[in-house]
Order: C-alpha cells, then sequence, then structure tokens
C-alpha cells in the first residue's frame, strides 16, 4: 500500500534522516502487519495529501487528518483513532489569553488544514503557509498575532521556541482518522477491524505513551 503523508507534523510524522517517524507512522505498520501487507511512505506538502488520495494516486492518506463532512463528500474515511483540538500559540507577552481575544487579530496556519477553514470561516484574519514551522515563524517574527495548530504540533513545536505559550483554551476538538479513495469499502472495513484491536488492547494509547502524547480516545 502507499501512504500519503506529510511529515511537516510532529510528533504524528517527522523525518529522522531519511525515515518519516511518529505515531501515525507506528500505528499503520502495525495495521500493515495485521493485515499482511506492505507500506510505502511518499512525503509531500500537507495540501497535496487528500487530493493525491481522492485521485487514486495514494491508497492511503494519513497526517493528523481531521474527519469533516466537507472532505468526507471526496473521501473515505476509517472510524477515528484520537480525537484531538486546535491549539491557540501565542508570545508570552502577547495579550491574547483565550480564544475570544482573537477577535480583530491575525492568525498564522497550515495550508489545508482544518485551523485555516475554521479560522477563515470564522472571519479571523488568516495567514496560510505550506510548512508549520512557517507558521511558527510568522509568529515569532511578529508577522502575526497567534498561530493556531494541531495540539500535539503545538506542545512539540512551541517548546523549541523561545517565548511562545500554548493557551490553556483550544480553538476546536475534532477526530483523526486515516483516508482513502472514495468507494475503499473493503479496505476501510479491514482497516477498521484492525485498528480496533489495536485499540481495545492498549496498543494504540501505548504508541502515544511512547511519544509523549496523553491519549484521548475517539467518543463511541
Amino acid at each position: 500500500l502507499t501512504v500519503a503523508t506529510s511529515p511537516d507534523f510532529p510528533p504524528f510524522e517527522s523525518l529522522d534522516g531519511d525515515r518519516i517517524v511518529g505515531i501515525e507512522v507506528d500505528i499503520l505498520e502495525k495495521i500493515a502487519e495485521t493485515l499482511g501487507v506492505e507500506i510505502k511512505f511518499e512525503q509531500m506538502d500537507f495540501d497535496s495529501v487528500l487530493p493525491g488520495v481522492q485521485a487514486g494516486k495514494f491508497d492511503v492518506g494519513m497526517s493528523g487528518i481531521t474527519v469533516t463532512a466537507e472532505r468526507e463528500k471526496n473521501a473515505d474515511f476509517t472510524d477515528p483513532y484520537f480525537m484531538a483540538a486546535q491549539a491557540i500559540v501565542v508570545m508570552e507577552d502577547s495579550d491574547i489569553t483565550c480564544k475570544a481575544d482573537l477577535e480583530g487579530k491575525s492568525v498564522s496556519v497550515q495550508t489545508g488544514t482544518t485551523a485555516e477553514s475554521y479560522c477563515m470561516e470564522n472571519g479571523y484574519d488568516v495567514q496560510a503557509f505550506q510548512a508549520n514551522n512557517d507558521a511558527a515563524s510568522a509568529l515569532t517574527s511578529g508577522k502575526v498575532d497567534a498561530w493556531v495548530v494541531d495540539n500535539e504540533v503545538a506542545v512539540a513545536l512551541a517548546a523549541e521556541l523561545d517565548g511562545a505559550v500554548v493557551l490553556d483554551e483550544a480553538m476546536t476538538s475534532e477526530p483523526y482518522a486515516f483516508a482513502f479513495a472514495k468507494g475503499s469499502d473493503t479496505l476501510v472495513a479491514a482497516f477498521n477491524d484492525a485498528l480496533k484491536a489495536l485499540i481495545d488492547d492498549g496498543t494504540v494509547e501505548a504508541i502515544f505513551e511512547e511519544y509523549g502524547v496523553p491519549y484521548v480516545a475517539p467518543e463511541k
């Protein structure tokens, strides 16, 4: 199976030399082991992952992909494996302390993400970047007032940014899943069976713990 992914998404996907590593990589490798298939990762910008899967260029898409009603029109998804949140990152001297304080402020996001669509739909002044590192740099250089990004990425990257803090209040809460081309019913069903077993026996939670990320089980 070919897997489309964007390694600019620690701790879910990142590069260790030429090798893609991370939470979703480990989960997918466990699923592949259960199904008896080999997987090959193809790296690209995040906003190319879903279009590539939808066009049938890749069998599976991953990179902290949120299931939304709009995306379900053009792609099939597994059952969610994790409940994520969009976090708000600001500089420590900022007067932004909660979501309400973002009114009239500028925010940076990664192109093609739910952070981008949510912020645009809710009228924020949005600056979008292909890479999360660039979105983070826009914050630290003062080009924007806040950076909106998946919570786990925020925690991982903000620790490396001098003076950046993650607010306690999240922007949104959303389910992560693996994506497939429309009509992939048989493959999705096989993935769901394997994924359910890995969640039920604690394997998925253990993988999250290995990366120091608290596991939030999907709503049933």
